[in-house]
């Protein structure tokens, strides 16, 4: 039997001793009466003890240590009322959601396996919960533009460091200054943020806290060291301290800005960036690290926001519109051929991995309850084996081990929990003398707690909507069973009522087949607009949501992002599902462009799918769906970015540039030197 097997056995039966007895007991105790135990001798039992007592706190395992007033010595003790979940107050309805939540995430959702198996934590024992997906996740399609077949392998290896607190090692590209180097960081915690992973932790050559971009990591993660843990996670540690804000907040804080933003942009600026700055009498007020960054979201708003102060930001914009004057103006620029693929030799051999698996600890604790749960009052049960591989998602080939295992955890003395036999296919249960002890589902793991809270983030707002109940309220009702353990290395779900609220109505349009009136503000249109809509698809493209609609007001497919939809109001009206409707973000208004963009910025475009060429530059041919939308684009990137095709859009941008420093009053400022 491997060493992580006889450590799994050791666990469980540690857990299952301290439960039956029902009192302090000593570590004498333990190492008398516990499989794997009584054969070490006492310094190895010490090392071993204090392992996997750590491991288990880890996992969310509420152990208590306390010591003997009399003797001195060390007291253990394990209460069944902290290790099981408590009673919950989830309705169907909103367990359903959950479910529809499960059955949306898992092509691309990494952490599908531990939130499958808090999930049925969750619903173990509950008469008629039905796995199949609902109505609305028919309805609503997932998109994960960042995802990659690499992606889930490595989020699994980081994950298993920070749960074990190992030290690792990897190359990683710096896309500011453009250099690999290996790094060796103590990972803290994941951090989900715009669409993007990152890995927060100590960066041991720097002695500094930094994020990491866990797409920027160049071939395989290493352990550092080949012991069973290297750190402590800092006292105080916060992973929601990490979330960057918006671009022109990363850095030092340099000053505040003042833009002047009007009517019908102040409510989406506030609803976007509220939490960065402030709306005072229709001026967005932010701190600001870089001008540039703030200059280029000023020029994406193509008039909507104009720069007050300070005069930096002014001088910085003009600078940034001159730019884009001349570059369009003028020639366009050679192309260079382009840059040849530099694979290394560990990124040829690296192969997709699987997905963020459930800790063993922790599926096997659910396996047990859940054996435990279908043999009821009697003493055994006979259980199809399709069933269990299923539920628990395991190969078939693996169920016999995992049966074998639990056959082994003891409760000390020769007590068993359950003995188990795959017979044909069939699982044969019979129920030990203490199997009742862990009939009731365990509280979920720091792991499946993360995949809950993730899915919240990714899809929250749709689970609200299936559940008819506020996200608030089902959060609340989840973080309940997290168990007494520290969630710090868990960045917190963002609150996003305003697209609950409308997700809500979309999806009940979507459902009675009724028509919805949206106010709208589209790229490029200073004001809001009203549109009756027939809605049939709701589209989750990270870091956005979208509706897939017929507009009646404009006899056409439309396309609506939420965070521009100010609000949505369900009409009597109804309407039949249109023939050969094909839900498309860019609709056939797509327009081909290719794009030109500078060496400063070429990197970075890189990473959203442009060609480097061998001048630095980079070449990008896209579909957009609209000339606004293109127009906001090219503007954003302040010169930097140079529209070849369609020609005729090279005079609109280079005379959009001329008009825009005069609407933006920076026309007889002088340019930033």
């Amino acid at each position: 039997m491997s060493h992580d097997t006889d450590k799994l056995i050791r666990q469980l039966s540690l857990v299952a001793f301290l439960m039956a007895e029902r009192r302090p007991l000593t570590a004498r105790d333990v190492k008398q009466n516990v499989e794997g135990y009584q054969e070490m001798s006492d310094e190895a039992f010490a090392r071993r003890f204090y392992s996997d007592r750590a491991e288990l706190l880890a996992l969310g395992v509420p152990l208590d240590s306390q010591r003997d007033e009399f003797t001195g010595e060390e007291l253990y003790r394990l209460s069944s009322e902290r290790y099981f979940l408590p009673p919950l107050e989830l309705t169907d309805e909103e367990l359903a959601a959950l479910q529809t939540c499960l059955y949306l995430l898992e092509g691309q959702f990494a952490y599908a396996e531990p939130l499958r198996l808090a999930l049925q934590n969750l619903a173990l024992g509950r008469p008629g919960f039905d796995e199949a997906p609902t109505e609305t996740a028919r309805a609503i399609e997932l998109h994960d533009p960042g995802y990659s077949p690499e992606l889930p392998g490595r989020l699994a290896k980081l994950e298993g460091a920070i749960s074990k607190s190992r030290t690792l090692k990897f190359e990683y590209w710096s896309i500011m200054r453009d250099e690999h180097r290996e790094r060796t960081v103590n990972p803290y915690a994941l951090l989900f943020d715009r669409g993007q992973w990152y890995v927060v932790g100590l960066d041991l050559d720097d002695e500094k806290v930094k994020t990491f971009r866990v797409s920027r990591i160049r071939g395989e993660i290493r352990l550092a060291t080949r012991r069973e843990r290297d750190f402590r996670l800092t006292e105080g540690f916060e992973a929601e301290e990490y979330r960057q804000g918006p671009p022109w907040q990363v850095g030092q804080t340099k000053g505040e800005a003042e833009i002047e933003v009007g009517g019908d942009t102040a409510w989406w600026v506030d609803r976007l960036f509220g939490r960065h700055g402030r709306i005072e009498d229709g001026v967005f007020v932010t701190a600001y690290a870089d001008l540039g960054q703030l200059s280029s979201w000023i020029l994406r708003q193509d008039g909507r926001a104009i720069p007050l102060s300070p005069p930096e930001l002014r001088r910085q914009v003009r600078a940034d519109l001159d730019l884009v004057y001349e570059r369009h103006s003028g020639k366009p620029p050679k192309l260079a051929a382009e840059a040849a693929e530099a694979v290394s030799a560990e990124e040829e051999e690296e192969r997709p991995a699987s997905p963020v698996p459930p800790e063993r600890f922790g599926l096997l604790q659910s396996l047990l309850a859940y054996l435990l749960d279908r043999c009821g009052d009697d003493t055994q049960a006979v259980i199809p084996a399709a069933d269990i591989t299923s539920r628990f998602n395991l190969p078939p080939e693996s169920l016999e081990e995992h049966l074998q295992l639990l056959n082994l955890v003891n409760f000390g003395g020769g007590c068993y929990a359950v003995y188990t036999e795959l017979q044909g296919d069939r699982v044969h249960v019979e129920k030990e003398l203490f199997g009742d002890t862990f009939r009731s589902p365990p509280r979920l793991t720091p792991l499946e707690a993360r995949a809950i809270r993730l899915a919240l983030e990714f899809v929250g707002p749709m689970i609200a909507a299936d559940a008819h109940t506020p996200l608030e309220r089902v959060r609340k009702k989840l973080e309940e069973t997290f168990g007494e353990f520290d969630l710090g290395q868990t960045a917190e779900p963002r609150s996003a009522r305003a697209e609950e609220k409308l997700i809500a109505t979309l999806t009940e349009g979507i459902r009675q087949q009724r028509v919805v009136e949206i106010e709208y503000q589209k790229e490029g249109e200073d004001t809001l607009s009203t549109r009756i809509v027939e809605p049939h698809v709701i589209d989750r493209q990270l870091p956005f949501w979208y509706v897939h609609t017929w507009d009646r007001t404009r006899d056409a497919q439309r396309s609506f992002r939420l965070d521009r939809m100010r609000s949505a109001r369900l009409q009597r009206e109804t309407f039949e599902p249109r023939v050969g409707f094909r839900p498309d973000r860019l609709g056939s208004a797509a327009v081909a462009a290719r794009i030109w963009y500078s060496k400063r910025i070429a990197r970075w475009k890189s990473e959203e799918g442009a060609r480097l060429l061998s001048d630095g530059a980079a070449l990008a041919d896209k579909a957009v769906g609209s000339e606004e939308w293109l127009l906001g684009e090219i503007l954003g990137d302040r010169g930097e970015a140079v529209l070849l095709e369609p020609e005729n859009l090279r005079k609109q941008v280079a005379g959009r540039a001329k008009a825009l420093a005069r609407e933006l009053r920076v026309n007889r400022v002088a340019a930033k030197a």
